[in-house]
């Protein structure tokens, strides 16, 4: 549950509350992210995890005085991954990333961007502590200029009874406006069975450290839903 290469099929239904957006500090948005994670097996040694973002948002005067919802822009991420953890116990993946520009009605960058991205962690015991990140740049012209860094540090600990308690960081850096927004959140989750089937729930609680223009303030809110699939 704590790796995000893991060798295990999850659907991950993910929703934040945040506020204080806008020109006016005014404005609020709910996003509900899902996050489908689907491991492919290559050959006796590689694996190739798909990982998919697609934003479900619901803001209010974020523009004054307007409301819009729609899907956001989807983030679609391939790691190629070695099955057994290398020396140290490390585990990694690389590969691709892709921004999908499905985002409208100003919920999305109207522009398609690609990049690369990666992953490394370890796990010791009940701990596991790594960090994800990638980068985009604009791809096939358009109006909408994009080079953004995303890196998410992050560290867990599991108790014996499935308590997971996680800490991690969110940091955008578009290199374009060289702006920062860096969210942190703390959550926690228990795994438990609904009906048999293998569930995450979890809570959590952010605060923006930092933020872009118009962006969000102060704290907010996490709400996780993971179906999970044992191969």
């Amino acid at each position: 549950m704590s790796n995000p290469i893991a060798s295990l099929i999850s659907v991950l239904f993910q929703l934040n509350y945040d506020r204080g957006i806008g020109a006016n500090d005014q404005g609020s948005r709910f996003t509900l992210n899902v996050q489908p994670v689907v491991p492919i097996e290559l050959n006796d040694n590689w694996n190739l995890i798909s990982r998919t973002i697609v934003p479900l948002i619901s803001q209010s005067d974020v523009i004054p005085g307007s409301s819009e919802d729609g899907v956001g822009d989807i983030v679609q991420s391939f790691f190629f991954s070695p099955k057994e953890p290398g020396a140290g116990g490390l585990i990694w993946g690389a590969g691709p990333v892709f921004l999908l520009p499905t985002g409208g009605n100003n919920l999305g960058a109207d522009q398609f961007a690609a990049g690369v991205t990666a992953v490394a962690l370890k796990q010791s015991g009940s701990w596991t502590y790594g960090a994800l990140a990638n980068h985009l740049w604009d791809v096939g012209g358009g109006n909408t200029d994009i080079s953004s860094t995303f890196f998410q540090p992050f560290v867990s600990y599991t108790t014996p009874d499935a308590w997971t308690f996680t800490l991690n960081s969110e940091t955008t850096y578009d290199w374009v406006n060289e702006d920062t927004a860096l969210p942190i959140n703390f959550t926690v989750a228990k795994l438990t069975q609904l009906g048999g089937q293998p569930v995450s729930i979890g809570v959590g609680a952010r605060y923006w450290a930092d933020s872009t223009t118009n962006g969000p303030e102060g704290w907010g809110a996490r709400l996780i839903l993971t179906f999970l699939y044992p191969r």
